[in-house]
């Protein structure tokens, strides 16, 4: 049981931005996937669940990039994350940086395959690689976290 699942409920109150910071780093270090949206140049919507590693500064992903999700990210560099569940979520907005294979750092298609069980660089050409850098980070429970709920503003912790 994570500390996320086993914090008390009820009466004891929100947990405090330190503790939901700790907790969403917690999640972005072992969670699998995450809930990606973009949208198209028409505003078109686009939510799709992908394999991720955080490297403690970033969040990588790999998709095709014939695929919407690829074709958004490239176009417009913005995306939306969604880590957890509704009752304990972490949302990420930031902005992707696409890479071939070729551009890829040394260790992060390594580090990738070894959270995920799952090597891109094995798969279809046609995968990229996406750096988020995180710009603005929210963390919350239920409604009375939504006050203060923000972590990260402008790329910089607040907490």
């Amino acid at each position: 049981m994570t500390s996320a699942d086993s914090r008390p409920k009820g009466p004891s109150g929100p947990r405090s931005q330190e503790q939901r910071k700790r907790e969403a780093l917690e999640r972005l270090a072992r969670d699998n996937d995450v809930w990606v949206a973009t949208a198209d140049g028409t505003g078109e919507p686009c939510l799709v669940p992908l394999a991720f590693w955080w490297d403690g500064e970033a969040v990588w992903l790999a998709t095709r990039d014939t695929n919407p999700t690829g074709r958004n990210l490239a176009a417009s560099g913005r995306v939306r994350l969604s880590f957890g569940h509704t009752r304990d979520v972490v949302l990420v907005h930031g902005t992707a940086r696409m890479l071939t294979r070729e551009e890829l750092p040394a260790g992060v298609g390594d580090a990738f395959a070894a959270k995920d069980g799952w090597d891109p660089r094995e798969d279809h050409p046609s995968y990229v690689w996406f750096r988020i850098s995180p710009e603005l980070l929210q963390a919350w429970g239920t409604v009375p976290e939504m006050a203060g709920r923000t972590l990260m503003r402008e790329g910089k912790w607040l907490v």
